[in-house]
């Protein structure tokens, strides 16, 4: 009899993990690595949050907590939807989890069945796809290009939907590529969700706040999305809480409670002392974040001018999150330093081994052509890294 289970040998590890992991196994051989992989703010947690966590152990928070969060945190969520995305949802609507990709365990876990189809458009984050496959449903990739700035387009979405079409999953601004679909481009993918008026849409906001000028909207500000839309978000990103893993939904309320079933059996309720302190997060204005949305877009602007002067990598200008997503097809089928580049995975690997710089193949994201490289990173390492992909590839 086999041991492992079906589903987790035809599992996919997280290649962004699977880096991270690459990257700190060399520093423990000694080798000095500029880790670009991963999707994690540098800064640290705000002290108004950090004070909030201490206030919390101080007055004994310590029991289980209610599995789709507490009343309080509920609350300030069903503000933070209404100030910042004129989003009006009722505590039912609302269900607090470990991390806003145990929301999208949840979702797939309470929606899909074996057959149903996920609309992906590419680049997607690297979890959807195996989320999706891992509950039966299955995953149709929408491809895009640097040309329209990664962001998929109504004929597209149109040609994409079948019968048998269950859901969308999307990120906005995106994680890779940064981009960010304004008010007129969802409007034009709204109106062909309405002839399709079974599909719901998996909207992932969760680096809402780190935008650079274009501004925000959500996809269930739309009247005809609102009841079937899930809003994913929480705090990893803009708050740089990634540690402290919460995250949250705001759902149809028929969904949100089944979220709040499945939950119920797996994990229960959040870690409590989090919870308390996101409370004050989502209380706050995100003016009080600001200084790191300042910063990230000094660094955005930095590795653009530094990549331009490398033939051969050619980028987008990304409106939104900490990553440029360069298509770098121009090295695939040449010789560097006595390696064959057959793809993109070829390329990552070659500039962590030879250039000791980890980024993320684009393969990952539903996007071959392509690496991610995360900005999330002080100057002075962005500067260097670039620098040692520069030698690498001349």
């Amino acid at each position: 009899m086999q041991l492992l289970s079906d589903r987790i040998l035809n599992m996919a590890t997280s290649a962004t993990l699977a880096m991270a992991a690459k990257a700190r196994e060399l520093r423990g051989e000694g080798k000095d690595i500029i880790g670009l992989s991963l999707g994690e703010p540098d800064f640290n947690t705000p002290d108004f949050i950090k004070d909030a966590a201490i206030q919390a152990i101080n007055d004994n928070y310590n029991s289980y907590t209610p599995v789709d969060g507490y009343a309080e945190l509920k609350d300030a969520i069903i503000t933070k939807f209404k100030r910042d995305n004129n989003l009006t949802y009722t505590p039912n609507q609302i269900v607090v989890s470990t991390g806003a990709k145990q929301a999208l365990f949840n979702i797939a876990g309470v929606m899909l069945n074996d057959g149903d189809e996920v609309i992906l458009p590419c680049p997607y984050w690297v979890s959807y796809s195996d989320i999706v496959k891992l509950f039966g449903g299955v995953p149709v990739e929408v491809k895009t290009s640097i040309d329209t700035d990664f962001k998929m387009t109504p004929e597209q979405l149109e040609a994409a939907i079948t019968p048998k079409t269950k859901m969308m999953w999307f990120s906005s601004p995106c994680n890779p590529s940064g981009s960010v679909y304004s008010k007129e481009e969802l409007q034009a993918l709204v109106n062909v969700f309405e002839k399709h008026p079974d599909i719901y849409v998996v909207s992932d906001e969760i680096y809402e706040h780190i935008n650079y000028g274009k501004g925000h909207t959500s996809i269930a500000e739309f009247e005809s999305m609102y009841d079937r839309t899930i809003t994913v978000n929480g705090v990893s990103k803009a708050f740089a809480m990634t540690g402290w893993r919460i995250g949250y939904i705001g759902a149809p309320e028929k969904i949100a409670r089944a979220c709040n079933k499945l939950q119920g059996q797996a994990t229960s309720g959040a870690n409590c002392i989090a919870q308390r302190a996101v409370i004050t997060a989502c209380n706050e204005s995100p003016e009080k974040v600001k200084y790191m949305i300042d910063e990230f877009k000094g660094r955005r602007d930095l590795i653009l001018g530094l990549l331009s002067d490398i033939e051969g990598f050619k980028c987008n200008v990304p409106d939104g999150a900490f990553y440029v997503f360069p298509n770098v097809s121009y090295f695939f089928g040449k010789t560097l330093k006595g390696t064959k580049i057959n793809n993109a995975s070829d390329f990552s690997l070659f500039l962590l081994e030879e250039a000791l710089v980890a980024t993320v193949t684009g393969e990952a994201f539903g996007n071959p052509d392509c690496i991610r490289i995360s900005y999330a990173a002080s100057t002075e390492q962005i500067i260097e890294a670039i620098k040692r992909i520069k030698e690498a590839v001349s």
